[in-house]
């Protein structure tokens, strides 16, 4: 009997054991799952200056909560061939808060922080008092493969969009607002392309540690020799080869002699 007690409780013990194991191998797996969620998630909060700047991948919708004046800065990546497209709303305040008008403006800044001009989109926008929202864009240049040193063209690298109130009456600031920005890319294709490229992207250090994970595209930056054009060569190559050998054959003699009229 004292042998079979034994042995009962040495099996509710070993229970016991495995049922706390696979209570923490499931916790350690709940945990790992959420990490990987946060990190696939959306932010929720924006940087104050370039340094702080918080990193978003194309696609993606980040949002953050701020006050009216503050200066809020997002920080994205920018390949060779793309046309990037900088979108903001924000929610404004409620109305009866308001005293005024407030004109809004979305910038963008490369990697060298040199303000790129938009090239289509409304980059400033003037809301009227009893508006809810007010939305911005900002279709930035193609991005080269190489440019002059004097040029101020977008190169590929670490871009910024920064969003801020350029005109409010003063009993507005510090008035809670809400912000969204997504960043939209499009391939302009060949025919912007250029011959060159830089030795290394225009990717700046940056402190936090999402904009390190989301600091360059995730297939990795473009070498800048390969474009459409080099098919388009190609293509127009063998076109000219089969135009000139289809001309030859149009033109050629039969190879027989001319015939002499008689009497000559």
């Amino acid at each position: 009997m004292r042998t079979t007690r034994v042995l009962s409780r040495a099996g509710l013990l070993a229970g016991a054991a495995l049922l706390a194991l696979s209570g923490a191998a499931g916790a350690a797996f709940a945990d790992d799952s959420d990490d990987a969620d946060d990190k696939s998630a959306a932010p929720t909060e924006a940087g104050t200056s370039f340094r702080t700047a918080t990193a978003i991948r194309p696609d993606q919708e980040a949002t953050a909560e701020a006050s009216t004046g503050d200066y809020l800065y997002w920080s994205f990546p920018a390949d060779i061939g793309q046309r990037p497209t900088v979108h903001a709303t924000v929610k404004l305040p409620k109305d009866a808060a308001r005293h005024g008008d407030s004109t809004w403006q979305v910038d963008v800044y490369d990697g060298l922080r040199r303000r790129q001009a938009c090239r289509f989109g409304a980059q400033t926008k003037t809301a009227a008092q009893d508006a809810a929202t007010v939305e911005l864009s900002c279709t930035l240049r193609t991005v080269r493969a190489l440019a002059e040193p004097w040029a101020n063209d977008p190169l590929p690298g670490t871009y910024y969009a920064r969003l801020t109130v350029t005109g409010l009456k003063a009993d507005d600031l510090g008035l809670p607002m809400r912000a969204a920005t997504k960043v939209t890319s499009s391939d302009a294709g060949g025919a912007q392309a250029v011959d060159g490229a830089l030795a290394e992207p225009l990717v700046p250090g940056i402190s936090t540690k999402t904009a390190a994970e989301a600091g360059e595209p995730e297939d990795g930056w473009a070498s800048g020799w390969w474009s459409s054009r080099w098919l388009w060569t190609a293509g127009g190559g063998i076109l000219g080869a089969l135009a000139g050998i289809g001309g030859y054959c149009l033109t050629r003699g039969s190879g027989r002699p001319a015939r002499v009229p008689a009497g000559i």
